[in-house]
């Protein structure tokens, strides 16, 4: 018992509390009924400046009803290629309490078929999300001009 108390003198620890903020309505939210959907929104806040230049991707967290809680920049990387931590997405999916995800990224290229790599990294981030129960609904490689769906693609 000494040893114990001794120990919580000498050693303190950070409260971890978890919160999750929103000045939106549920009605307010965009909901994604399909691909295109999220394309728009994601069109819409991506920086049109970097689209054609850097690769970024991003996620779109949703909750069980499919309406966005928000939107998170995952990475940014170069001409042709961005790092994706795995750790990160379901950081903040976790925090988010989201139910749901929608990848996307985009080519600098403007070529909108999906790589190895893409498909490898979806396939990795799908497995982690179902140890989480969250369902990864698509992956879009994006363009200022258009789209690619894994899901629609028959790649998810």
């Amino acid at each position: 018992m000494e040893t114990r108390a001794r120990f919580t003198e000498t050693f303190h620890v950070a409260e971890i509390d978890l919160i999750y903020k929103t000045g939106f309505n549920l009605t307010e939210r965009p909901k994604i009924t399909q691909a295109a959907d999220a394309y728009e929104l994601l069109l819409k806040n991506w920086n049109q400046g970097r689209l054609g230049f850097i690769e970024e991707f991003k996620i779109l967290l949703l909750n069980q009803g499919n309406f966005v809680l928000g939107e998170y920049q995952v990475s940014q990387g170069g001409i042709s290629a961005t790092s994706v931590d795995i750790r990160l997405i379901f950081a903040a999916a976790l925090k988010a309490n989201a139910s749901g995800l929608i990848l996307a990224h985009n080519h600098p290229s403007g070529q909108l078929c999906p790589s190895d790599a893409d498909r490898s990294a979806t396939r990795r981030i799908c497995e982690a999300a179902a140890l989480f129960q969250i369902n990864v609904l698509d992956h879009l490689i994006i363009s200022n001009r258009s789209f690619y769906s894994f899901a629609q693609g028959g790649d998810l």
